[in-house]
């Protein structure tokens, strides 16, 4: 790997078993291991536990010498996850890509760990190569954090610096990389439309990812550097997500205040609840990859954004929160949720519609509406012809 990437890259084969002895040696790491496997006990425990885990951990581990070993080896908790935080997981499109092709994923963004878990997932049981995941840097506060998504194919998106040029140079180095990866590496790429999660469920692309994709090749026109990563739309839906009180918190308080600042280790608890947390259905579809790719980003956006809408999987709490909301569009033709779903299906998600609507404060309810009615109108505004 060429040295200008050295600071942002995932980890390489050779350096797979230094970095595992360094995590399994980390406190920090196995302090959140014992919490989350023995939450009892790890407060008073804590001492005696931590070796006990560092232990189990190199010998579960031992002899992964290799990413592709380890992510194997990985896909087994995977699996343990979806099982435990899920009522099944579907997916669609992944028999339209090439195997042996390289694309970029440009996906809608609602859960940090979870959305490029669940592609990797369908990638991998595809028999392709999993692709390398954009991470912002904002979520990489702990070594040990930063040291598990290299291992794991996610490289660095710098997103805390301020300053304009240090941001353009690392907009530079980015958009190089990412054209290196797919044009020279053949490695495919997982990137979200647009920085940070959707969290009132809006999902648009923005075109200045777009615009810096181009950054690094800016002797080509937009169009042939654009068609040379075979951008890929694909599109994730949640039948319930597990962080939307904390979502419709922050978008209260933001709506209220014009601000919203994070607590300490409010990411880590957004990840923790991501992953374990009850999601009901998931469905990942992977749109086409688009060929004709137009000479203007904006354009581009707009064609991403049809097929991650269009293809978004809606759930009858979708249609069930859009039947409250006060943003509604009544001339907008949406069908009935009797007309979509069996009884048994429509019962089941007023029970649990109901039970989180009852866990929110009254003043938060519009947001929670928000975030599942959402897609519902982007939808079928898209179907009938109509302007996002």
């Amino acid at each position: 790997m060429m040295d200008e990437f050295e600071a942002i890259r995932p980890y390489a084969d050779a350096e797979v078993p230094a970095v595992m002895a360094r995590l399994f040696a980390n406190p920090e790491f196995l302090d959140i291991l014992a919490h989350f496997r023995f939450p009892r006990l790890a407060g008073p425990m804590g001492w005696a536990l931590k070796p006990l885990i560092a232990q189990r951990l190199r010998r579960e581990f031992a002899g992964i010498d290799s990413v592709d070993t380890l992510q194997a080896r990985i896909e087994m908790y995977l699996d343990r996850t979806i099982e435990r935080a899920t009522d099944g997981v579907t997916y669609s499109g992944v028999e339209g890509l090439q195997p042996g092709c390289a694309y970029l994923f440009l996906a809608n963004h609602r859960d940090i760990v979870m959305d490029p878990a669940f592609v990797n997932y369908a990638v991998f049981q595809a028999r392709m190569r999993t692709p390398r995941i954009a991470i912002g840097d904002n979520l990489l506060q702990r070594p040990f954090v930063s040291d598990l998504m290299r291992l794991n194919k996610s490289f660095i998106v710098r997103r805390s610096i301020t300053g304009r040029r240090e941001k353009l140079a690392a907009y530079q180095v980015l958009s190089a990389y990412i054209n290196h990866s797919i044009r020279n590496d053949g490695e495919s790429i997982w990137i979200a439309q647009a920085e940070g999660r959707a969290k009132d469920g809006d999902d648009r692309t923005d075109s200045a990812i777009l615009k810096m994709l181009h950054m690094s090749c800016k002797d080509e026109p937009f169009s042939q550097a654009l068609s040379a990563l075979r951008p890929t739309p694909v599109s994730i839906s949640y039948e319930y997500d597990p962080c939307d009180q904390a979502k419709a918190r922050e978008l209260y308080i933001r709506a209220t205040t014009g601000g919203y600042s994070k607590a300490p280790g409010e990411d880590d608890t957004s990840i923790a609840l991501g992953i374990t947390g009850y999601k009901g259905r998931v469905h990942v579809s992977f749109g086409t990859p688009i060929t004709q790719v137009p000479d203007d980003p904006k354009l581009l956006a707009a064609e991403i954004d049809r097929q991650i809408l269009c293809d978004y999987r809606l759930f009858p709490v979708n249609y069930l929160a859009y039947s409250i909301w006060d943003d509604r569009d009544p001339n907008l033709p949406v069908p009935t949720l009797e007309e979509l779903f069996s009884e048994a299906e429509i019962a089941r998600a007023q029970a649990e519609w109901g039970k989180r609507l009852a866990a929110c404060p009254s003043v938060q309810q519009p947001y929670l509406i928000q975030q599942y009615a959402t897609p519902v109108r982007n939808q079928h505004r898209i179907k009938a012809g109509l302007p996002l």
